[in-house]
């Protein structure tokens, strides 16, 4: 019992012990929260950096500024600044696992505000989606994010978030969603 319990205060302490830092874009010199989870350094909020391929949700840069901008794929594939990547779904398949599985991932890794604790510093945000169509989703409600691996030429892993769901999932989508980013240092 006394090997459990140690144990168990092992957890709790390596859970809350992750770095923090942040990293400044040289690109636009905006400056970004990042956090180590299980030996990787993750960005701490959604990127916000334009390019050709990436829109505000609602065409609205207060939406930019609160939840980062949304990426066609072929877009979150060059956005990420010098020394960073987008992850591949092996990279995020890591994270769902240092945070104790899909199961709890939603919870232990959104805001309060959007359903969850923040238990690693994760800050997952409800940035919605769009599509190429130029309509756009759910803000506030759920948070995709793109995935480097692909499965065909029109289609890539993705990760999900929502509210009201405890699960973060892993899906297919069509390389013309728009999906926020995160990136993971190189």
């Amino acid at each position: 019992m006394k090997k459990v319990i140690a144990m168990l205060v092992l957890f709790s302490t390596v859970v809350f012990a992750q770095q923090k830092g942040t990293f400044t874009d040289s690109r636009d010199n905006k400056t970004y929260k990042a956090v180590k989870i299980a030996q990787t350094w993750w960005m701490a909020e959604n990127l916000n950096y334009a390019v050709s391929g990436s829109k505000c949700y609602d065409n609205n840069s207060w939406n930019c500024t609160k939840y980062g901008r949304l990426y066609d794929w072929n877009a979150a594939m060059r956005a990420c600044p010098y020394g960073w990547h987008l992850p591949s779904d092996a990279e995020w398949n890591l994270l769902m696992a240092a945070v104790g599985g899909e199961e709890t991932a939603r919870e232990k890794l959104k805001v309060p505000s959007f359903g969850g604790t923040d238990d690693y510093g994760f800050s997952a945000l409800p940035g919605g989606g769009g599509g190429a169509g130029g309509f756009f989703y759910d803000v506030g409600d759920y948070g995709w994010w793109w995935c480097a691996s692909e499965i065909s030429s029109s289609l890539a892993y993705s990760r999900f978030m929502d509210y009201y769901d405890e699960r973060a999932s892993s899906g297919s989508q069509s390389k013309s969603a728009l999906f926020s980013v995160r990136c993971v240092k190189d």
